[in-house]
């Protein structure tokens, strides 16, 4: 009688790590993304480390949650981001950026009041959104929530919440364009 080999998550990641690591990482535009997405396919083996030798094809089963896992990835940065608001001037070097104004990394006089000012308008202009498009919105954009995220915490679907963080970035991107104006005329 001749016992099988049990195969280990970490006999797994010793053997296929490297590999799926430079597979993942030609795929997206980050390092950071990368371990990200690694991290997550590792996730998934482990989640299934009870059936792991139920696998046969271990390193092709990885390889296609990997690529799963990046479509996602990609899908997740296409919605539309409040702080990818049109710049003027893109090609120019000092081009400044919203997100530049309202965190918290200078401190000069100027900066800071140029900074409670977006405070300010942003906090009013998200007054006017209606509720539902103001709380996906603040959940994704200040709390960092994934829309999958939201969707488990609120019980709406990731496309009705994609819909209304569009709508609500558009208004806010119309709301406070005259403000964006001032900041690049300064």
């Amino acid at each position: 009688m001749q016992l099988s080999q049990q195969i280990t998550v970490s006999d797994i990641i010793l053997k296929e790590g490297n590999k799926l690591f430079n597979f993942i990482r030609k795929r997206v535009n980050s390092k950071l993304d990368a371990e990200d997405i690694l991290q997550d396919v590792y996730f998934q083996l482990a989640k299934i480390s009870h059936d792991i030798n139920s696998i046969e094809r271990m390193s092709a089963w990885l390889f296609q949650i990997a690529r799963n896992k990046i479509t996602d990835n990609y899908r997740k940065k296409k919605s539309l981001s409040f702080s990818d608001l049109d710049r003027a001037g893109d090609a120019e070097e000092g081009t400044m950026f919203f997100q530049d104004f309202i965190t918290d990394e200078g401190d000069l006089q100027d900066d800071l009041l140029t900074r409670d000012n977006v405070w300010q308008e942003l906090e009013e202009a998200l007054e006017e959104l209606p509720q539902e498009q103001r709380e996906v919105f603040e959940l994704h954009e200040f709390q960092g929530m994934s829309f999958k995220e939201i969707s488990e915490k609120t019980g709406v679907q990731v496309n009705t919440l994609l819909s209304r963080k569009r709508y609500a970035t558009i208004f806010l991107r119309k709301k406070l364009d005259h403000l964006y104006q001032e900041i690049l005329d300064k």
